[in-house]
């Protein structure tokens, strides 16, 4: 790309430490803010930037710290949500391990613009390298001064620590982590009220993705035309795109938002393997629509993958080929959905299992026409409406996606009375 991309990442894989990212312009962003902006002018920059939530729902970020009522007293406090647990998804590892410093930097000024007094990073129990490098930057940037009582000799104070979680899919929904960094079981909150104005300990809090808050030196160091300028949508900036499964050469990119899934597929993983054929693709994660080769020219930004039938969310694709079976594809995902569910509610305790049992029946070559019927309906009850979280809707949107898409191969399991991928690793 001609322009200047926003994420600082070396190559040799090892972390850029505080002396190296302050060479290449680490915390300028910090002193900026904290000497010309007023909180509310940053939370307005960020806003005018268009960034959307890179965690998967794609809301406003200027937005959503705007909820935040700046005139109570008592503390605030800022999480970053680091929990990566969506399968298929590898972006925040990524910045984790290779820039950590940008996260920091980036949570520093937005805990500055809602006033927040305590900051957290909730990171995933897996990420140990993650772990290690994110405890050597705070400590780091508590001895530069960046972190802890008047900061660089200013009149805003922050205190930053890492939680570790223990393992649990549901913390990627953010009542449920703020549940779970409170030492109360992972079980999402009823909404309203909303995290902002009573969340971690009943206070204001904001839950923003890593790669969200990534963005947020970049944005104040540049102004919101420059990120706007990065994408080739209506969606500011860049994403950070990966591709998984057979392809040439999987792995993360960053990327100007918007690109084609084609340009994805061909230009930067390469393309398929040779003797494998692309079937279809998870955009954004396991819990998204199947995408088929009908839609290779649909744009990788929020509104484009919405209007083709699925979710952008975390932009990092699975892709489906033709020796996989597209049922037992389907079964894993649902394995591990009926795993992670909380228990909380009745349609995700019970259906998840269900529909689970079912795939594994047709899989094992016991399935019948009546079980298709059960997983359409499975795909409406656990819809949207009917949980008290996004998890079984999200788990049933690879299932009714596959159903729509694959249907001969549910049938084939079923006429044949075995699955007839039996003879390729699935």
């Amino acid at each position: 790309m001609e322009r200047p991309l926003t994420q600082h990442i070396p190559a040799s894989g090892a972390a850029l430490h505080i002396k190296e990212y302050e060479a290449v312009g680490g915390y300028t962003a910090l002193r900026k803010v904290l000497q010309e902006f007023t909180p509310a002018e940053v939370t307005a920059r960020v806003k005018d930037a268009d960034l959307k939530g890179r965690g998967g729902a794609g809301f406003s970020t200027g937005m959503k710290w705007s909820f935040v009522p700046m005139n109570v007293s008592g503390p605030k406090y800022l999480v970053a949500n680091a929990d990566e647990m969506e399968p298929g998804t590898f972006k925040d590892r990524w910045l984790l391990e290779g820039n950590p410093h940008q996260l920091l930097e980036g949570m520093i000024i937005s805990a500055y613009a809602i006033q927040a007094t305590q900051a957290f990073v909730f990171l995933r129990w897996a990420y140990k390298d993650a772990a290690r490098e994110m405890n050597k930057a705070i400590a780091d940037a508590y001895a530069a001064g960046y972190l802890g009582k008047n900061i660089l000799g200013k009149n805003y104070s922050l205190e930053m620590q890492l939680h570790t979680g223990v393992g649990r899919y549901m913390c990627g929904e953010e009542t449920a982590l703020l549940n779970s960094l409170e030492g109360k079981r992972a079980i999402p909150r009823a909404k309203p009220p909303f995290p902002q104005v009573s969340g971690l300990f009943g206070k204001p809090t904001i839950v923003n993705n890593v790669e969200t808050l990534s963005f947020i030196p970049h944005i104040m160091n540049n102004g919101g035309d420059w990120f706007k300028s990065l994408s080739h949508t209506a969606d500011g900036g860049t994403k950070i795109y990966g591709v998984s499964g057979q392809v040439n050469n999987p792995g993360a990119w960053e990327l100007p938002m918007g690109v084609t899934m084609r340009e994805l597929l061909e230009e930067h993983a390469g393309g398929m393997k040779n003797g494998f054929r692309f079937r279809g693709a998870l955009p954004g994660g396991a819990s998204t629509d199947f995408l088929t080769d009908a839609h290779m020219d649909v744009k990788m930004d929020f509104a484009g993958v919405a209007a083709a039938g699925s979710r952008l969310g975390t932009g990092t694709m699975v892709v489906l080929d033709d020796h996989t079976c597209p049922v037992g594809f389907v079964h894993n995902l649902e394995h591990f959905f009926a795993q992670e569910s909380c228990g909380f509610c009745t349609p995700c305790r019970e259906g998840l299992p269900w529909t689970e049992k079912i795939l594994y029946a047709l899989e094992q070559g016991h399935g019948t026409y009546a079980d298709l019927d059960q997983l359409d309906m499975h795909t409406k009850l656990l819809g949207p409406g009917n949980t008290f979280c996004a998890l079984a809707p999200g788990a049933m949107e690879p299932l009714q996606s596959a159903l729509k898409y694959f249907r001969e191969d549910f049938e084939q399991h079923i006429k044949e009375k075995k699955c007839p991928y039996a003879h390729h690793s699935h």
